[in-house]
């Protein structure tokens, strides 16, 4: 196996993925080729033509190439070719077999244990904390513990400063290349025209004014042309900058681009499903015309049936079109279709491969599935290394992502609960009641107002999330004089948004209404404007003592913030014990960057014994609360809508990222047989898979559920002793009375085990 240098090859940190963000490309990919941007600002109407006209194209002639070739960028991308091809092909041999067998049979009942060559090296670093969010540093802070340092030996220090040596020279020859290919400025030869084959003359002058790149001005037919001397009008010197065929495929390929931005203009600024179908079209349309973000949208839309026909077949064959392109959004999805066996046969070793592609690319969710896989082992050797590598890299863009109000709440709801207790397990609150506490909020209740605006302003239990409404129902119940109400609008001033506009002051004259009130909501507020001197100056002492006190209460944000001052030694000694005790009680609130700065100290060994087993969970705590998640929701929808099938793809796809309750629902609806999109004879050993995998998680309904498959053959042989071994681990680990009595019946019957009377 390659661990695990060729697992972040191209990764990449800062923007959180939202899958609506530009990516950069990744180091170690090949950008596919393009060329150069010729596009210049629309034709000015009522401009003449270049006099005279140009004719024709005489020559065939390819588009003209930056000069300089390839050489170095060749060589360049030679070697990054080789290390990735000698990653995979590693990767390839150590689990090709492992793989395929994986995706027929079921994982190891026993929890995998790391080999000795796997256990975890000490890569401790210096770390900051910026609004609550410990950052990496390159170097290591000089007031690190003398306790902390005895955590590294001699000989992994000198394996760090051999990866920092490599690190530094590979960093330098990419500064060199990128220096040298700034330094060789691109020369077009203009084509056709009076001037074949010279070269094109940057700025040139043509009707009083002055252009720095080719133009399409002055012509009807739109072909960029310039001008192989300054003046245009004295020496009548030009040549086209395209063939025709470019010209053609360059106004096809902006006309795609208009009606994909038409599309996603509907889509994003519309609620309702029949605009959304709408936008869809558009997106069709573009689609067909190869433009590759449309193609990117329509073939998801058409794997989860979302606005469009769910068409398994249809998006394969587009996601492997993207997948030929380079696309990391189309290698995901392809990689995700052999791993469940939608519309191909099942293939682990074949989606491993398209995973690492997508990954490289910079693809989010492509990280975290590999980062489950290694932490699961499945289809890989488990390494809680690689897995915490890949884990970190999505945490990062989650918790930057992350702002004060904490993001958007994330549903978890079972199916099999839901089916059992309807609305009660879930925790969704039916329409009817949402009506009644917005009939009590219009009546002057402040309790509801209040209720009702943190509902919107967070989304969940069925409320869409809604900054405009929040900011309302909190205006009433402020003007009541309800502290927390006061508190939360200083959130949204502070914060800002499309509602309501970003202003320090009005911020700051809330929470100092809400403070004063003894509101720890407010308290919060003030501390931190406080310490990031927001409408007021700088003052750590004042911080520290309003976030104490909103501590003090058992407020969150307030023991987030108040763990950050001792992590950093802001207005305070430096404490790591201390950060760690209120990291762990923010993190028992459910904050976020809580188990993100938790998961920090314990990748590198921060005030604790470094433990890659306890970061890796802490990480993909913080990854599953990422914009993705709510998918989980619209799952949900789709199942409640009767459309089982969409739902099911939904929940599969969730279920390669880790989501625990994912993999249950998954296994749910295909024990129900209720998804017609799997053949009658594969649903129980889907099933029986995605039950594996959530008893593998903790999950006791799962680990049940795998003693009565093994008992009753459902999917695999009978097996009664297999069976007995789930329904023990189901009663030992989690208690379960269902286990205990079909224990206590397998004894009585001497099924699986020495009958006893």
């Amino acid at each position: 196996m390659c661990f695990p240098s060729c697992d972040v090859i191209g990764q990449e940190e800062g923007v959180p993925d939202g899958a609506v963000r530009a990516r950069r490309p990744a180091v170690g990919s090949w950008p596919a080729a393009r060329p150069a941007d010729w596009s210049a600002p629309g034709g000015v109407g009522g401009a003449r033509k270049p006099d005279p006209e140009p004719p024709q194209r005489r020559r065939s002639a390819a588009a003209p190439q930056a000069p300089g070739g390839m050489g170095r960028w060749a060589r360049l991308g030679l070697g990054l070719s080789l290390t990735l091809v000698l990653c995979l092909a590693a990767l390839w041999a150590g689990t090709l077999a492992a793989a395929d067998e994986e995706g027929n049979q079921d994982e190891s009942l026993e929890s995998k244990t790391l080999s000795a060559e796997d256990q975890v090296k000490d890569h401790s670093t210096g770390t900051r904390v910026v609004a609550g969010q410990i950052f990496l540093e390159s170097g290591k802070s000089d007031s690190q513990s003398e306790g902390e340092e005895n955590f590294h030996s001699q000989e992994e220090e000198k394996e760090n400063s051999l990866e920092e040596l490599n690190s530094l020279e590979m960093s330098n020859l990419l500064n060199k290349d990128l220096e040298e290919a700034e330094i060789q400025s691109p020369v077009l030869t203009a084509i056709g025209g009076t001037a074949d084959g010279e070269p094109c003359h940057f700025p040139f002058l043509f009707m009083e004014k002055e252009y720095a790149e080719c133009t399409a001005d002055g012509r009807e037919d739109g072909r960029l042309w310039c001008a192989t001397t300054y003046d245009y009008k004295k020496d009548q010197k030009w040549g086209f900058c395209e063939t025709e065929e470019q010209s053609n495929k360059r106004r096809q390929m902006q006309e795609a681009e208009d009606v994909y931005q038409t599309g996603m203009k509907i889509l994003n600024e519309s609620s309702k499903k029949a605009q959304k179908k709408e936008a869809y079209q558009y997106l069709l349309k573009a689609a067909d015309m190869n433009h590759t973000k449309a193609m990117e949208k329509v073939s998801y839309a058409l794997l989860f049936g979302d606005y469009l026909k769910q068409n398994i077949q249809s998006s394969k064959e587009l996601f492997e079109k993207l997948t030929e392109e380079g696309s990391p959004k189309g290698q995901v999805a392809l990689g995700f279709l052999y791993a469940s066996g939608l519309g191909v046969n099942s293939s682990q070793a074949k989606a491993l491969v398209y995973y690492t592609f997508g990954a490289l690319g910079g693809n989010l969710i492509a990280h975290m599935i590999l980062g489950y896989r290694y932490w699961a082992g499945i289809g890989v050797l488990q390494n809680c290394e690689s897995a915490l590598t890949h884990y970190r890299l999505v945490a990062n863009h989650v918790a930057s992502d992350i702002s004060l109000t904490g993001g958007t709440v994330v549903q978890r709801i079972r199916l099999a609960d839901e089916v059992e207790n309807p609305g009660m397990a879930s925790g969704m609150l039916e329409e009817d009641l949402i009506q009644y506490y917005q009939f009590l909020a219009e009546k002057g209740d402040v309790q509801a107002q209040v209720g009702l605006g943190q509902l919107h302003l967070h989304g969940g239990r069925g409320v869409e999330q809604n900054h405009q409404r929040a900011f309302e129902y909190f205006n009433q119940a402020a003007n009541a004089g309800n502290s927390h109400a006061m508190a939360f609008l200083g959130k949204m001033y502070s914060e800002g948004s499309d509602v309501v506009p970003q202003s320090n002051e009005t911020a700051l004259q809330y929470f100092k209404k809400a403070a004063d009130m003894g509101n720890p909501v407010g308290q919060s507020g003030l501390g931190m404007a406080y310490l990031y001197g927001k409408g007021v100056p700088v003052n750590y002492e004042l911080a520290l003592k309003y976030f104490q006190k909103a501590a003090e209460q058992g407020w969150v944000d307030g023991q987030l913030q108040l763990g950050s001052m001792y992590y950093n030694g802001i207005g305070v000694k430096r404490d790591y014990k201390q950060a760690l005790k209120y990291f762990n009680l923010a993190s028992q609130g459910g904050h976020i960057l809580a188990f993100y700065n938790l998961a920090q100290m314990h990748a590198t060994g921060t005030g604790v014994m470094r433990s890659c087993h306890t970061a890796v969970e802490l990480f993909k705590n913080v990854c599953e609360r990422g914009r993705w998640s709510e998918r989980l929701m619209t799952a949900y929808n789709s199942y409640k809508d009767g459309d089982s099938n969409s739902a099911v793809v939904q929940y599969l796809l969730l279920a390669e990222q880790g989501y625990e309750v994912a993999q249950s629902n998954a296994a749910f609806i295909l024990d129900q047989k209720e998804a017609s999109i799997v053949g009658e004879n594969e649903t129980y050993p889907r099933a029986l898979l995605q039950w594996n995998r959530a008893a593998a998680q903790g999950y006791t309904v799962a680990r049940i559920k795998l003693g009565d498959y093994h008992f009753y053959g459902f999917g695999t042989d009978i097996d009664y002793e297999t069976a007995f071994i789930h329904y023990r681990l189901a009663s030992e680990q989690q208690h379960s009375a269902q286990a205990m009595f079909n224990l206590g019946y397998m004894h009585e019957k001497g099924l699986g085990i020495k009958q006893s009377g």
